[in-house]
């Protein structure tokens, strides 16, 4: 994170939806506007524990273009890494957080005929930002979450008009794929297997990949630490067991770049020169897995990897 780019945040308000979601609104530290954002935007915050850092991506949920505050939703997950923990356990109104600029990776397509917009529980976030950019076209929002979380979630959608919630288990979106008007454009966000599950559904019908678009915010899991060696020092670097390789490196103060921090953009791709990697991107095809890596989620088979970086 380069210090031009980094912006100061004062944590103006946090509100309980439920027992384990909240919303977060930050302002900027010293009362200036921050920067536009577009719908389907979010932001990276760094957060400092006593032993480790984390920086996380959220979705922005206030309005596009707001420039006097950002709000995002954050669910607590006890058996994460720890920055939802931390967002729900120790923040508080008042204290000062570093994020990153909006960025926006899920953009809604101006020619589609149609938006169909499926999300699974907190995979609802970045489509909340998205309504007033539908006004035009016809547009559904389906979402499937738990029944402990639909109050909450009944609430954030009250003002959508085209918005279904399913709560339990048992929502099939096939018979909702088979019958879209042609020019419907598709969005999934939510657990990987949800959106692996839709995304096969709507392959299988014969949806053109060139409409189908996913946001991947899921959390990196651990595995066996490593070490990664960097080829243009010859400096090795330690990767802990619930550590992803590109913290590592920014723990090192290596400047790697990032932007979605869950394998899904590419832009912190790095060149792989040896090793075993142990693969766990949505962005890289079969053929450069053999020559390239992404350190926000992928990890290695073997006790040393080789990166040109």
């Amino acid at each position: 994170m380069t210090q031009s780019a980094r912006i100061h945040v004062r944590v103006a308000e946090i509100e309980p939806l439920n027992a384990t979601l909240r919303r977060i609104t930050l302002q900027h530290a010293e009362g200036a506007l921050l920067p536009a954002s577009a719908p389907g935007a979010h932001i990276q915050i760094e957060l400092r524990g006593d032993t480790r850092s984390w920086r996380n991506a959220y979705s922005l949920v206030s309005p596009p273009g707001t420039r006097t505050a950002y709000s995002i939703i954050v669910r607590k997950v006890p058996q994460g890494r720890g920055g939802s923990l931390y967002l729900h356990e120790r923040l508080a109104v008042g204290q000062t957080l570093t994020i990153l600029p909006p960025v926006n990776l899920f953009p809604i397509a101006g020619l589609a005929r149609k938006h169909l917009m499926l999300a699974a529980g907190i995979g609802v976030t970045p489509f909340l930002s998205t309504r007033a950019a539908l006004a035009e076209t016809p547009f559904e929002l389906h979402l499937r979450c738990h029944a402990a979380d639909q109050p909450a979630f009944q609430t954030l959608l009250a003002p959508w008009p085209h918005a279904h919630i399913h709560a339990g288990p048992d929502f099939n979106p096939t018979d909702l794929l088979r019958h879209q008007p042609l020019g419907t454009h598709l969005y999934l966000c939510g657990p990987t297997g949800f959106m692996q599950a839709a995304e096969a559904a709507a392959r299988t019908l014969g949806w053109p990949a060139a409409r189908i678009h996913q946001e991947h915010f899921g959390a990196p899991t651990g595995g066996r630490a490593f070490d990664a060696v960097l080829a243009r020092t010859g400096r090795t670097i330690h990767v802990a067991q619930d550590q992803t390789l590109l913290e590592a490196l920014e723990a090192a103060d290596i400047d790697a770049p990032s932007l979605c921090r869950g394998g899904a953009c590419g832009e912190c791709r790095l060149p792989l020169l040896a090793g075993t990697p142990d693969h766990r991107d949505h962005f890289l095809s079969e053929s450069e897995h053999a020559t390239s890596i992404m350190p926000c989620v992928s990890r290695s088979h073997a006790e040393t990897i080789t990166i040109d970086i």
